[in-house]
């Protein structure tokens, strides 16, 4: 277990804010670019396409180097300049957002957001692991939940930040879009980039991660994939970052076709989207405090309503009407109810999120107007623990080989891209249409509850316990 430096968990999850604001800022972008340059359905999703490959591009690159070099990368450089670079390397994304937008070139707006991808690929790497180990590694993927909670503040006020800049000065009458007005708000978080990388700097975040040496230390590189636990969490973090994306970016594309919501209507929509996912991982992080069992008991109660606190709060300053998403109460219930049914178990709540997704999606698919509206957005509850479940299950028992299964792990971040290009894809009517193309959810879904069946049968016959470890807040 790492013995991490007091306040350094704190430092080191303020670096999720970045990655969830561009992340749902990105379900702004598409609508926008799409009927400011006249693209089909499938074409805007190359924006989050762009974006998700690029953790791939980075993953290969540092396996590559790692295999060229013969030593770890983070080994090397250290976590906390690991973290700097990539920060820099994403603030050099963001400059391209002020040629793409000044030409409306959609090659540009691709580029940067490839770029931001790639340095967040590195952060990536380094930070999740990180996480896991800096307290007891059976608790990791509650303080994972923890920083996905932050992570789901900067996805809350993103599309709001991203939307109010670009459609703040379009009054009654004007139907024109502003492409400029994007680059002031990705400026300034170019430039939270490059100070946050100074402060990681010089931060007391933890530069190595202390690790067992196991037998196959110096094997190849590949040969890590005879790990089951991370070979199918491989594919399983693959589908899971390829449901949560494709439900959010195509949900503007569904409210348009059959709500006839405009372009500047859909921000609080995807906003509790992706507020859910911060509701969800605030319920599962009070397992990682360090108090009374009596406490965390109310706090995965408070927790939730306090994230759908500020949810409402953002949406209402940003002057969105709010008073519709009350009834949504009623999901985050269901969530708080399942999330103590699991017990903190990253195996029990894998099996039973994902479940409880094959379901929202169904209500979504087979039903109309808002309560399918509302059944497609509680899917970002149901996949708001599913990365720190099985990232936490899927490094399990590698040792000194954590980065290395970590970068695997990060590469099938493409899932975002693939997945939402293939249902947009799908969404044509001459295929299944926006509504039916949600099925791609669903069978993305199914994977993840079978990874969760066979995932305790595999780390059983290696001896690790994670599962019944977590067992309890």
């Amino acid at each position: 277990m790492q013995k991490a430096p007091k306040g350094a968990l704190a430092t080191l999850i303020s670096i999720f804010f970045f990655w969830g604001f561009v992340a749902a800022s990105n379900d702004i972008l598409i609508p926008v670019f799409k009927k400011a340059l006249d693209l089909s359905q499938m074409q805007s999703q190359l924006i989050s396409f762009a974006f998700y490959v690029a953790y791939t591009v980075g993953s290969l690159l540092y396996f590559a180097i790692s295999a060229i070099l013969k030593r770890d990368i983070l080994n090397s450089l250290g976590y906390r300049n690991g973290l700097a670079l990539g920060l820099l390397i994403s603030a050099c994304g963001t400059l391209l957002f002020i040629p793409a937008s000044n030409t409306a070139s959609f090659g540009l707006l691709i580029s940067g957001l490839f770029i931001v991808g790639l340095g967040f690929s590195l952060q990536q790497i380094a930070a999740n692991p990180l996480a896991i180990q800096m307290g007891d590694p059976a608790t990791g993927n509650q303080r994972l939940s923890l920083a996905g909670g932050i992570n789901n503040v900067g996805t809350t006020i993103g599309p709001v930040i991203v939307s109010f800049a670009i459609f703040g000065g379009i009054g009654s009458g004007q139907t024109t879009l502003d492409l400029k007005a994007v680059q002031i708000p990705y400026l300034i978080l170019g430039a939270a980039f490059v100070l946050a990388a100074v402060m990681f700097k010089f931060s007391s975040v933890p530069d190595k991660i202390e690790t067992v040496k196991s037998a196959d230390d110096n094997a190849s590189l590949l040969s890590i994939l005879k790990y089951p636990q991370l070979s199918m969490g491989m594919l399983a973090i693959f589908l899971y970052v390829g449901v949560e994306v494709s439900t959010a970016s195509n949900l503007p594309e569904f409210m348009k076709q059959k709500i006839g919501t405009n372009e500047d209507g859909i921000a609080p929509f995807v906003s509790l989207f992706w507020a859910s996912l911060m509701i969800g991982r605030w319920t599962s992080a009070a397992g990682s405090f360090n108090i009374s069992q009596s406490l965390k008991s109310k706090l995965n109660i408070i927790l939730p309503f306090a994230a759908f606190g500020i949810f409402m709060t953002v949406n209402a300053i940003a002057g969105h009407a709010v008073t519709n998403f009350y009834p949504y109460l009623g999901l985050v219930l269901v969530l708080i109810a399942a999330d103590k049914l699991s017990e903190g178990n990253p195996i029990k709540q894998l099996l039973m999120y994902s479940l409880l997704g094959i379901t929202a999606l169904l209500v979504g698919i087979f039903a109309s107007g808002m309560i399918s509206v509302f059944a497609f957005m509680s899917v970002g509850l149901f996949c708001s623990t599913l990365w720190p479940c099985i990232f936490t299950l899927g490094i399990a028992g590698l040792g000194s080989r954590t980065n290395t299964g970590s970068s695997l792990l990060i590469m099938m971040i493409m899932g975002g891209g693939f997945i939402s290009v293939t249902q947009g894809a799908l969404s044509d009517d001459a295929y299944l249409g926006i509504q039916y193309s949600y099925f791609v959810g669903v069978a993305c879904f199914a994977y993840l509850a079978f990874y969760a069946y066979r995932v305790k049968g595999i780390l059983k016959k290696q001896n690790i316990q994670i599962g019944e470890m977590a067992g309890g807040h």
